[in-house]
């Protein structure tokens, strides 16, 4: 998603004061460290993974014959241990949990390239396919993704061919003194992880379609092409200025994890030995990679096109399949789900915002589960059958009714000069929604409020000892870069890099918001000058909560539409500024605020484990964004002027590709906030209950906190009210299948293997998380591109492919 020039030293192990340059200090690699068994920290406090200490753990396996504990060794100590290797309580490797250990190398040498020409070649190459096709699924039924594990794999092979046939010339840069060399030697693993962290930063798609696309498509306001780019530019630019607010903490402290980034470094350290220094666990690592990728996409064709009853298997429709009551118990789409599994990976190993189950902690997958069980067990059948609500239609839909629950005709409601036609509003009365939609919107509101106090009460200890580090740093002429607040051996080597100053972050951020000022003075982008500030002030708020939520559990809080609220609340106390795309403008400036920190956050601890100049990843994810916005435009564009009767609904699609259902929900959240606005909304006693939201989710964290301060050994404060939260506002009722899947493979996975098995979890599960999602995304590529793209192709009807119901509940339906 949403990314230099290195002043460099000969990498070592700096002791507090050093400040001369070491000779390449090795430390072992992620295949040499020891495959003791890791634990979670039971001090639910801190969240952190604990190291075991191998003296007092008598449980914990030895090493095997083939395998030697690494000799960790500090050369500005000048001599070893008495044993020759440093003990797991030295300050090098204590505070490193023991998953990080085993996946991401100890040594590094600084002299490795970095920024090449091989580099520009290989960040053009892959950016510009991957900010096309993402941008344009944004506007499709169907689509396929654009993996960010494609990119590794196939960039790995590219820059080695590049590799073998570059001239090794020197080139000089004119009317400079420098130069540069066409192929400086074998593709590194620096260039590789690069070129990645690039095609994360420009191989997306860029949040403000949305206001763009409103505008034309719907009110017949097209934006100049300049504004366009600009703002695209800046909204981007914006959330990656609000890093510098949550790096100083969740970057440099090994204990933040940063899920994601592991399993991508555990790829890359794996096809760096393999090209540079080949091992049979190397080899063994490769050849199950593949082996379970090639595995995952050919099965996917099964529940994807061939096979589709594997995606729901639903127990109790088969025993009654044309009974309501059992179909609706145990449908898994449309359904409850209830005794439900799936054998769709996209169903099983992605749980909506949760991640892979290879990844996400068991305690995360936990809560994910015990919400989708309230949401779809619990408060649906009393929803259904008991009363809860007060509106007894379309129950499982997210769209607009009437009281009689007929269709809503949304753009009746706008008048010429954009503004609530509020004759029509009698005419129409006001919009409801179904029951299951309304309690999604209830928690989305209390998710927000629950993370913003969450990080203050169990989050404040750690916050405030980073706090801590950076004065001393400020006030310690000795310690000049972050890496000097800590002595583990990673931000030991990161010593050798210059840190990104502060000022860079400053620069862009004044860039994107002058950018952003400039377009809303000149009357542009249909929102209030005013506003563009709370917004930035929001998006601040919360970056550091929500990066810390996502660094420790691989939990990713959705955008929602607090942020529609938040605009629909302020621009009606004011005359003017009605325009329905108003709120996706703001909710873009305020969404990609922090969504936009989160990414580049995750790529930047990337760039940490893998050793990357600073400098350089900033660099490459500044320039991935100048690559992929215009691409962006230029497909937006390419839609607009080609696409717009499909869709505007003016003409029917015969490929029923075009449809523009995201843009249809995007008026309608725009009308609701914008033209009836939330205060004439929660007047309604229907809507009434909303926001108190989100007074539930700042009052929950404090009785979790106060309960965890009661009954530490409870580990409480594992139960976090946010990812609850934000799981219970999740909207069920198209897909309700695949929870059950996911918690007994997490339970396999996460907690079986990794508490009774380490030694084979440590070296296999993030290989084998990259090589499920890369399967499953190259079989969606395969069909999209062989059944989607051009001539639609669909798979005959069958008994596993029923026209009426793929999972053969016959009789189900949503009221």
């Amino acid at each position: 998603m949403p990314d230099y020039l290195d002043g460099r030293r000969r990498s070592g192990i700096y002791s507090d004061n050093s400040s001369t340059a070491c000779s390449t200090t090795k430390l072992g690699s992620s295949s040499d460290v020891s495959e003791t068994t890791a634990v979670e920290d039971d001090d639910a406090n801190s969240h952190r993974l604990s190291t075991p200490d191998r003296k007092t753990s008598s449980n914990l396996p030895s090493y095997s014959s083939d395998e030697k504990s690494p000799e960790y060794f500090t050369e500005e100590q000048g001599e070893k241990g008495a044993d020759g290797h440093l003990s797991d309580d030295d300050p090098a490797l204590r505070d490193i949990p023991w998953p990080v250990r085993r996946v991401v190398s100890l040594e590094d040498d600084p002299s490795t390239p970095v920024i090449t020409f091989r580099y520009f070649i290989l960040t053009v190459l892959f950016i510009a396919p991957g900010a096309f096709l993402s941008q344009l699924n944004e506007f499709r039924t169907t689509y396929a993704s654009y993996s960010i594990f494609f990119v590794q794999i196939a960039s790995n092979y590219a820059g080695e061919w590049l590799a073998k046939v570059l001239p090794a010339w020197e080139v000089k840069i004119p009317f400079t003194k420098k130069s540069f060399n066409l192929n400086p030697g074998p593709f590194s693993a620096k260039e590789h992880v690069l070129v990645t962290i690039s095609c994360a930063s420009g191989a997306t798609y860029n949040l403000a379609w949305v206001p763009i696309s409103l505008s034309e498509l719907y009110f017949g306001n097209p934006i100049h092409p300049a504004v366009c780019l600009f703002f695209m530019l800046a909204v981007v630019w914006i959330g990656y200025s609000y890093a510098a607010l949550a790096r100083q903490f969740l970057i440099y402290d090994p204990q933040y994890p940063w899920y994601q980034a592991l399993c991508q470094t555990a790829l890359f350290e794996t096809q760096k030995k393999q090209r540079e220094s080949p091992s049979p666990v190397s080899r063994r690592q490769m050849l199950i990679f593949f082996l379970t990728l090639i595995g995952v996409m050919i099965w996917q064709f099964l529940p994807e096109f061939v096979f589709p009853f594997l995606q729901s298997l639903a127990l109790l429709c088969w025993i009654a399949p044309r009974n309501k009551t059992a179909n609706f118990v145990g449908g898994g789409l449309g359904g409850m789900g209830f005794l439900n599994i799936s054998l769709d990976w996209s169903n099983v190993g992605n749980s909506n915002l949760v991640g892979s189950l290879f990844l996400t902690p068991w305690w995360t997958q936990v809560i994910v589960f015990i919400a989708f069980a309230v949401n779809c067990w619990v408060l649906l059948p009393l929803a259904k059958w008991g009363g809860l609500g007060s509106w007894d239609h379309h129950l499982m839909s997210n769209r607009l009714f009437t009281a009689n629950g007929t269709s809503y005709p949304i753009r009746d409601l706008i008048s010429p000069d954009m503004s609530l036609d509020e004759v029509a509003y009698a005419a129409h009365g006001p919009p409801y929604i179904g029951t299951q939609l309304l309690w999604a919107l209830f928690f989305d509101y209390a998710s927000y409020t629950s993370a913003i106090v969450w990080m203050a009460l169990f989050g404040y200890p750690l916050i405030k000892s980073s706090i801590q580090r950076w004065r001393e740093r400020r006030s310690d002429e000795k310690k000049p870069s972050v890496n000097h607040e800590y002595n583990d051996q990673l931000n030991v080597l990161m010593r050798s890099y210059s840190e990104v100053p502060l000022s860079w972050y400053l620069v862009l951020f004044i860039a994107s918001f002058t950018i952003i000022i400039t377009l809303l003075a000149n009357g542009y982008m249909f929102i209030p000058l005013w506003t563009c500030f709370v917004a930035m002030a929001t998006g601040a708020i919360v970056v550091v909560p929500l990066g810390w939520l996502y660094s420790i559990s691989n939990f990713q809080l959705a955008i929602g539409s607090t942020n529609e609220v938040i605009y629909g609340l302020m621009v009606n106390c004011v005359s003017g500024h009605k325009n329905p795309a108003g709120a996706s403008v703001y909710g873009t400036i305020a969404g990609d605020a922090w969504y936009r920190a989160q990414v580049m956050l995750q790529d930047q601890k990337l760039g940490h484990y893998m050793h990357i100049p600073p400098r350089a990843v900033f660099f490459s994810q500044i320039f991935g964004s100048f690559i992929g916005v215009p691409i962006n435009y230029g497909v937006i564009r390419w839609v607009l002027d080609t696409k717009s009767g499909f869709l505007s609904g003016a003409e029917i699609d015969p490929t029923h590709q075009w449809t523009g259902q995201k843009l249809a929900q995007y008026l309608t959240v725009g009308v609701q906030y914008v033209l009836v606005g939330p205060k004439r909304l929660f007047a309604l006693d229907l809507y009434r209950p909303l926001p108190y939201g989100f007074l539930a989710g700042a009052l929950a964290p404090f009785v979790l906190y106060i309960l965890h301060r009661c009954f530490p050994r409870a580990k409480l404060s594992l139960w976090n009210s946010t990812i609850f939260f934000s799981m219970m506002s999740t909207f069920w009722g198209n897909v309700s299948t695949g929870y059950t899947s996911s918690l007994i493979g997490g339970f396999v996975v996460m907690y079986w293997a990794y508490r009774r098995h380490y030694e084979v979890w440590a070296r296999y599960n993030y290989i084998l998380a990259a090589a499920f999602d890369a399967g499953y995304n190259f079989n969606m590529l395969i069909i999209f591109l062989c059944f989607g793209a051009g001539k639609i192709i669909t798979m005959p009807h069958w008994w596993g492919n029923n026209a009426t119901s793929v999972e053969r509940c016959f009789a189900l339906n949503d009221d």
